[in-house]
């Protein structure tokens, strides 16, 4: 069955994770035009923004918490073949689903990142339209900590589907079915 020590270590990743991007959501950059001592060029003024490093540390945090799950089932490659049933058709449809998740979370946190620490380098003459101060949209990090969410309920699911169908189809080391058997009886007799 599913280790409760897998489940409480992934959980507390994706809420850490989820936490960050939050937090990234709430700190990202923002920009004013201002105008030099000279009133010769306007350019664009950035905040000290921690959004990005909070950004970054919700991808860490996502990518440890999906290996970890990843690498306490095999990732589906690795191991003897789950016995049929819902449970394997379960697992299949949600690890496949955990991945399009993980990997649209990745994207909007890595990409909120790179664009919130991206800044307007030009400048105008003063009196000419402003210049254009770039900065990251509303909800990017939001839409991240949104999917983060989904993959961490997502990923628990996978992990329980997987584990119900590999321990209905375990053999636990008995090479035949008799073998399997008598071990089962001499389990229930202790």
């Amino acid at each position: 069955m599913a280790s409760k020590m897998i489940m409480i270590v992934s959980f507390l990743f994706d809420v850490a994770a989820f936490c960050l991007a939050l937090a990234a959501e709430l700190k990202r950059s923002t920009a004013m035009v201002a105008v030099d001592d000279h009133l010769i060029y306007s350019y664009c003024v950035y905040d000290s923004s921690i959004a990005t490093a909070f950004g970054l540390g919700a991808v860490l945090l996502l990518l440890a918490s999906q290996v970890l799950i990843m690498a306490a089932t095999h990732c589906f490659c690795c191991q003897k073949g789950l016995s049929p049933g819902a449970q394997r058709a379960w697992a299949i449809v949600l690890f496949i689903t955990c991945w399009v998740i993980f990997l649209t979370a990745e994207m909007c946190l890595v990409v909120g990142s790179v664009k919130n620490s991206k800044h307007t380098k030009y400048r105008t003459l003063f009196g000419t339209n402003p210049p254009h101060c770039q900065t990251l949209g509303r909800f990017v990090f939001g839409a991240g900590a949104a999917f983060v969410f989904v993959n961490g309920v997502v990923s628990k699911l996978y992990y329980i589907c997987y584990s119900k169908a590999k321990g209905s189809f375990e053999l636990e080391d008995c090479d035949t079915k008799e073998d399997y058997k008598l071990h089962k009886y001499l389990l229930a007799e202790s």
